[in-house]
């Protein structure tokens, strides 16, 4: 909201007021939305460090703090307390659900997990040795062809029906992946089942016998869930942000923000914390590597360490730290390799002063790396977990945007540096 407050700003000896706006939480900002018109002049910011792309109330994050909230609640209590389809509630409609809307949200997202059976054919279109991200992208971004029955995305419940079904069908299309990506039959969801644990099945089950999930696990994968609900402005949801804002079917936007969130320095990262611990292989090279860390001349990164939001602790890691404990102790893997190898990284980097100057605890992907891989998940599906998790953020900031009175299609302005204009020569005289 604004204020009294104003910024001003003096170009060439003209001064130019702009007012200043105020959150519940965070920086106030300026509002700059008249900087052109007024001056002839735009700002540079690359990256988007300093800038508020838009008002928003739904996740918050205190990066000197360490905190994460979710409309106001903080990330430890909903971990500890909620499971995943009641923070997707709350996320979806602002407040957390009684007992009735609970039981009434589980039932409408059994009944959208099944996919049109000719979905399912678009998988055998894919090379069984693709990344099952690829196949992700493509068969999300094809579920528009399958349900244009509630596209009008003026009508409340049409959006709804929308995003329900993105939450529930996720999963089955992710599963489908893995189950196409190993040659094992697709399995159907079971309505018997709660959200992750069905999700589980569907990725581990086979027709040979009966699924029956470990309550550990299952907590420890819809905890990973809850964890990446939603991040704030990050790329994949400005991504789907930007091109919801052009009037895209929001299944689309959710193929763009899974596409974005791909890439390795944004959904990848937990990746590449495992492929750092299997490189270092053993706990008797940290020292080695450690080493190599603080070496400005060598170009390794200790992966999972430090966070570009978060300038104190994750609040996400301490709670995967405990994740990553429970599930190992359930599967008598104490004593494995990589979680020695964690843990002797995590201590150093909690004790020695470099990384605390610096500021460089572990993130929560340095944990659920190791979490999905003792899962039985592979690496290759590690940011497809991510992307199903995140749909229902996407999908609360979609619906936030196209709502909001004042959204505009996204237009982000440049600075031009290539040539000056110049006139074309004909072809001989070049």
């Amino acid at each position: 909201m604004s204020t009294n407050r104003t910024a001003t700003l003096t170009i060439d000896g003209k001064t130019h007021e702009f007012p200043i706006m105020v959150g519940t939480h965070g920086n106030d900002v300026i509002d700059i939305r008249t900087l052109g018109a007024k001056t002839g002049l735009f700002t540079y910011d690359s990256g988007y460090l300093s800038t508020a792309s838009c008002q928003s109330t739904v996740t918050f994050i205190d990066g000197d703090k360490g905190e994460l909230l979710y409309r106001g609640y903080p990330i430890e209590q909903l971990a500890e307390h909620c499971n995943f389809l009641e923070v997707a509630y709350l996320l979806k409609n602002a407040e957390l659900p009684n007992k009735e809307q609970k039981t009434a949200f589980e039932s409408t997202i059994k009944n959208h997990t099944m996919v049109h059976d000719q979905l399912t054919r678009f998988y055998n279109g894919f090379r069984r040795d693709a990344h099952p991200m690829a196949v992700v992208v493509g068969v999300v971004g094809g579920l528009s062809a399958f349900y244009h029955d509630a596209l009008d995305m003026s009508d409340p419940e049409q959006r709804s029906i929308t995003i329900n079904r993105i939450i529930a069908k996720i999963p089955t299309i992710v599963a489908m992946a893995y189950k196409y990506n190993n040659g094992q039959p697709f399995m159907y969801p079971r309505n018997d089942l709660d959200y992750t644990a069905n999700f589980m099945h569907m990725m581990f089950g086979t027709p040979c016998e009966e699924y029956k999930p470990n309550p550990v696990l299952t907590h420890a994968l819809d905890t990973i869930f809850t964890l990446h609900a939603d991040h704030e402005q990050n790329a994949s949801t400005s991504t789907v942000r930007l091109a919801g804002s052009s009037g895209a079917n929001p299944y689309a936007c959710v193929s763009a923000g899974i596409a974005c969130l791909w890439g390795p320095a944004h959904g990848g990262a937990n990746e590449a914390c495992l492929q750092m611990l299997e490189e270092i292989g053993d706990v008797s090279r940290v020292g080695e590597y450690i080493k190599r860390a603080k070496d400005k001349s060598d170009n390794f990164k200790l992966m999972g360490f430090g966070h570009r939001v978060y300038k104190n602790f994750d609040p996400r890691a301490k709670l995967m730290g405990k994740v990553c404990t429970d599930v190992l102790a359930e599967l008598g893997l104490e004593n494995d390799r990589l979680f020695k190898l964690a843990k002797e990284l995590e201590k150093i980097a909690l004790e020695d002063e470099y990384f605390i100057e610096k500021k460089l605890y572990p993130n929560v992907d340095f944990y659920s790396g190791i979490v999905q891989k003792a899962l039985g998940i592979p690496t290759t599906m590690f940011t497809c977990i991510f992307a199903l998790a995140r749909s229902i953020g996407w999908m609360t900031q979609w619906e936030e945007m196209i709502t909001d009175p004042e959204y505009k299609i996204g237009r982000p302005r440049q600075l031009y540096v290539g040539a000056a204009r110049r006139d074309v020569k004909p072809l001989g005289q070049r």
